[in-house]
């Protein structure tokens, strides 16, 4: 995934960070099963993902995919307002962890409020379908809940390193502001590219 779409997705996801799993497939140590998703922090953590869900399964790049959330947090999430990723690869049955190299891969992210206003400047329109929906895209994230029904979205063609196109992987993402630690969730899931 490109840095602009792996941000993204995790921010999005992080609006709320999860407090449980709704997906029916599992992940065993050596190998994925399918997407999932799960909590990794504390049950009390301030914000809570509540439902996650994404198809198809396995994503193919470029190509299009659903995707719908629901969540809530009891803090403002507010600058600076840190994300450490960790990003794993299933390689012959054991999970190798990808180094950050040109922000893409196990990044530790200072202030991601910066990095969306980046995404999307100050007086510019949030993307669809967030627009639609009333959801922000930019910091501060009001305390209280937060819904992205069903939509629709398509993943463009799309740069990658060969070692990054196609496989099984996990992705662990802790939100912190001010040294606490506001949830941790894991998402895994399989990519495909043609």
């Amino acid at each position: 995934m490109d840095k602009v779409l792996l941000l993204t997705l995790v921010l999005v996801v992080f609006i709320s960070p999860v407090r449980s799993s709704t997906s029916g497939l599992k992940v065993s140590t050596a190998q994925l099963l399918g997407f999932d998703w799960k909590n990794c922090g504390s049950p009390d953590a301030p914000a809570v993902l509540k439902t996650l869900n994404l198809s198809p399964d396995p994503v193919f790049i470029p190509g299009d995919i659903q995707a719908s959330a629901s969540g809530s947090t009891s803090v403002e999430l507010a600058a600076p307002l840190a994300v450490n990723v960790t990003l794993e690869k299933e390689v012959a049955g054991f999970w190798v962890r990808i180094p950050c190299v040109e922000e893409l891969g196990s990044c530790h992210y200072e202030d991601a409020c910066d990095l969306l206003t980046q995404l999307v400047p100050l007086g510019q329109d949030c993307p669809e379908p967030l627009r639609t929906y009333g959801l922000p895209c930019r910091c501060p994230f009001k305390a209280g809940s937060y819904s992205l029904p069903l939509s629709d979205f398509s993943l463009p063609i799309m740069e990658l390193p060969s070692w990054l196109t196609n496989g099984n992987y996990r992705v662990r993402g802790v939100l912190g502001m001010q040294d606490k630690e506001l949830g941790c969730l894991t998402v895994s899931l399989s990519l495909r590219s043609y």
